[in-house]
């Protein structure tokens, strides 16, 4: 992952920049869905606890254990439920559970990266005075008052939780830039790198995010190895550039699939038909 730049705020998500300006959409969990989903993983580890409860307790296990060795079970599956399996569980599913997997949420590091035995570890040990102890208590005052609804086990480890099931929104599409329409019909646009293209795409998607600086300079480094696969060359700026090159290719390549398709339904017939006289099988 690219080094990170900053990471600033705004009215409904956090952005984290890396060191090429390049914006990463990362939303954090509300409070409400980390209540829920907390909520679901303390029933689940509390019954799990029950349950070992159950079974000590039961007649095969009641004769043969004193009173002393009863209470270390006790204490040992406490520890076990509270601290080791939430460690294991997140561990194994990188930042998931099933109170997450429930509410679509997954706990990552600061940076975005996925979180390590470490980071379970820490929220872990902290959880038991924050949610189980209190139940919840200091975890709902400490991510209430934090922008990314964190609790003091997030604040220690690094993490947040980040909401996965965000709504897409359809971007727009746009043509040729005014002014350049004449230029995109007689435009040579060759077919440039995925790589190139795919930065290209997420600049555009990304531009009015940046500064005015690293626009330009971002820009004019994308035009400098896009120059190379269009021919003539607009006398425009190179952000411009840019939307015109890439709305020229996406529209003849456009076009050239809408022509395959209608050449493809026009040979149907023959394609799906038999030879006079074969057998149908």
């Amino acid at each position: 992952m690219a080094s990170e730049a900053r990471i600033g705020a705004s009215d409904d998500e956090l952005e984290l920049l890396t060191g090429e300006a390049v914006g990463l959409d990362l939303r954090p969990t509300s409070f409400v869905l980390r209540a829920a989903g907390a909520i679901i993983d303390f029933l689940v580890y509390f019954g799990l606890w029950l349950l070992i409860l159950l079974a000590i307790s039961s007649p095969w296990f009641n004769g043969a254990l004193d009173a002393a060795s009863g209470a270390a079970i006790t204490l040992s599956s406490l520890v076990f439920c509270i601290v080791v399996a939430p460690t294991a569980v997140e561990t194994i599913t990188q930042g998931k559970s099933l109170g997450k997997l429930a509410v679509g949420a997954r706990i990552v590091r600061d940076d975005g990266g996925s979180i390590g035995l470490r980071h379970a570890f820490i929220r872990a040990l902290t959880g038991v005075l924050e949610v189980f102890f209190t139940l919840g208590g200091i975890a709902a005052m400490t991510a209430l008052l934090n922008e990314r609804t964190k609790r003091v086990g997030d604040l220690l480890a690094g993490t947040y939780s980040q909401n996965e099931r965000v709504s897409s929104a359809t971007p727009p599409v746009f043509g040729a830039p005014v002014g350049l329409e004449e230029w995109a019909r007689t435009a040579d646009v060759a077919r440039m790198p995925d790589g190139l293209s795919r930065r290209i795409a997420q600049f555009l998607r990304q531009a009015s995010r940046l500064t005015p600086d690293a626009r330009d300079t971002l820009a004019r480094s994308l035009a400098s190895e896009a120059s190379v696969f269009v021919s003539p060359l607009p006398p425009v700026s190179a952000e411009l550039f840019l939307a015109a090159a890439s709305a020229v290719r996406r529209d003849r390549e456009f076009a050239a699939l809408q022509l395959e398709a209608t050449r493809l339904e026009a040979l149907r017939p023959a394609l799906e038909s038999v030879p006079h006289g074969f057998p149908e099988r």
